[in-house]
């Protein structure tokens, strides 16, 4: 925990554990589902190993997170009070993105997008049983410059290499527009009127891709 404030306000004495540097983004991933140790880490890339372990455990003792063991799994589920944190976690993301301004380029991140994206499809609007996205970041280092989710009825795999199955529809984009599209800033009809986004594949598949993924912060 951090330094207390010694003041008796609720907010002082939530923020006595909050305010702690990743906390609160730490529950951001949980809320958002990521359970294992290795997820919490992909959508937190920047956060050592130690401190993701040390935050976790305090959490833990503070009773906004179960610890769970199975064999030799180790899971990280939200307790009662943890899951009340959503709204929190909701009302901060939408006040961000209405009053934070313009993401700088640093902002700017394929791997983090393509894991938020992966983990928000709408499977009911995939129309077959197995679909794959290559999607394509002109102007972003070569190794982070192509990404694969494959998205199957109840799973979607996001990955970093080739998966080695057939593309069934590719989006090329600058990243700055499309992660103004996850962010609710941009359209896709826009985006490819512009020619900042391209989709390539069959035509029903690109028709109906954009309703694939459903974003959480396009409030």
């Amino acid at each position: 925990m951090g330094s207390p404030y010694h003041q008796f306000c609720p907010v002082a004495k939530a923020m006595e554990l909050f305010d702690e540097r990743w906390t609160l983004l730490v529950v951001r991933e949980l809320v958002l589902g990521s359970e294992r140790f290795n997820d919490l880490r992909r959508g937190l890339p920047r956060m050592s190993p130690s401190l993701l372990s040390k935050r976790l455990h305090q959490l833990t003792a503070a009773g906004i997170v179960r610890r769970v063991t199975d064999g030799s799994e180790v899971r990280y589920v939200l307790t009662p009070a943890g899951r009340e944190l959503e709204t929190v976690v909701d009302a901060l993301g939408a006040w961000g993105a209405r009053w934070t301004g313009r993401l700088g380029d640093a902002d700017l991140d394929p791997k983090l997008l393509m894991w938020d994206m992966h983990r928000h499809v709408d499977h009911a609007q995939v129309p077959e049983a197995r679909v794959v996205v290559q999607f394509v970041f002109p102007g972003v280092t070569r190794a982070s410059r192509r990404w694969w989710l494959v998205v199957t009825a109840d799973d979607v795999d996001v990955c970093d290499v080739d998966p080695g199955f057939e593309v069934s529809v590719t989006v090329t984009a600058r990243l700055r527009e499309l992660t103004e599209i996850w962010r609710g800033e941009a359209t896709w009809e826009g985006a490819q009127r512009s020619g900042a986004v391209t989709i390539d594949g069959p035509s029903p598949l690109r028709r109906s891709l954009p309703r694939w993924f459903v974003s959480p912060l396009a409030v």
